[in-house]
């Protein structure tokens, strides 16, 4: 990494260290990172909370699942719809037929909106399972899902994918990424990042000072925040795919409409009033 001319070049090794075959890159590091401290800030609240660390290795369970699958069909349907309608198989194998003959890819392509979808399947099926509300163990996960995003954030960043659009020269952080061209360019994934680290310390802040808050009201903080710092960041993001060049909002933003929605929905409602008592 080098500071040229007030722009950072940006050229890392993507590989942490290579032992033969096995190479740890910092992407994967990454995720590791974001699962490992979501685990135990999670630990922190379900003991808070009165719950058992088997109730929470379920849950990770379930949400490390839905996670990968909902982000691997998500990023199929929303940004590939074409070439996997077509190759189906393709969707759940780290294998692409190329010139007649499968190779070893991996899967190649995540989608953030369809990891959110399958978080919330995964969180709706365990709900269901153990017989606990839905609300309340949302309210507490999205304490932890922003620091889980600013993670992979930061590995795309390591990746030199996911790129800003070009920056002004006199832009002080302006980052050139030498592995993909040499235009300086907004560190769209560190603005996202940061985005997400700020909304966890609200959202902690939050949790600490009211605990019997509204069923649901964390949620809903956190699918407008979360959503709404996705849409503002993807007017520095270029888009992912051609096709989006054509759309006024680009497929990230179109997405991210719909859990804003969701979101304001939960603030605004008025909890069910309770019985009274005879």
């Amino acid at each position: 990494m080098d500071f040229i001319f007030n722009v950072i070049h940006w050229n890392i090794d993507q590989e942490i260290f290579k032992i033969g075959s096995f190479g740890l890159r910092y992407y994967s590091l990454c995720w590791l990172l974001a699962f490992a401290v979501s685990y135990v800030l999670m630990l922190k609240v379900f003991k808070r909370e009165g719950k058992s660390q088997e109730d929470l290795d379920k849950l990770t369970i379930y949400i490390f699942l839905g996670t990968l699958i909902g982000a691997r069909i998500g990023h199929c349907l929303f940004y590939e719809f074409n070439y996997y309608i077509q190759h189906p198989l393709e969707m759940i194998l780290p294998f692409r037929k190329i010139n007649g003959s499968w190779e070893l890819t991996g899967f190649m392509g995540l989608a953030s909106h369809g990891g959110a979808i399958g978080i919330l399947t995964a969180l709706y099926m365990y709900a269901r399972k153990t017989k606990t509300d839905f609300l309340w163990i949302a309210d507490k996960l999205v304490l932890v899902v922003p620091v889980a995003g600013a993670f992979i954030r930061i590995g795309n960043f390591f990746n030199s994918e996911i790129l800003g659009k070009p920056a002004d020269l006199s832009l002080p952080w302006a980052v050139v990424f030498t592995q993909e061209d040499s235009i300086p360019r907004h560190p769209a994934q560190l603005y996202e990042a940061l985005g997400y680290i700020l909304l966890f310390v609200l959202l902690w802040v939050m949790y600490q000072k009211n605990q019997q808050s509204k069923p649901g009201l964390l949620f809903g903080i956190f699918l407008v925040i979360l959503f709404t710092i996705r849409f503002v960041i993807e007017f520095f993001k270029e888009n992912q795919e051609a096709f989006e060049n054509d759309m006024t909002f680009n497929m990230g933003q179109v997405l991210s409409i719909p859990f804003i929605i969701v979101g304001l929905y939960l603030i605004l409602r008025k909890p069910k009033e309770t019985a009274k008592k005879s």
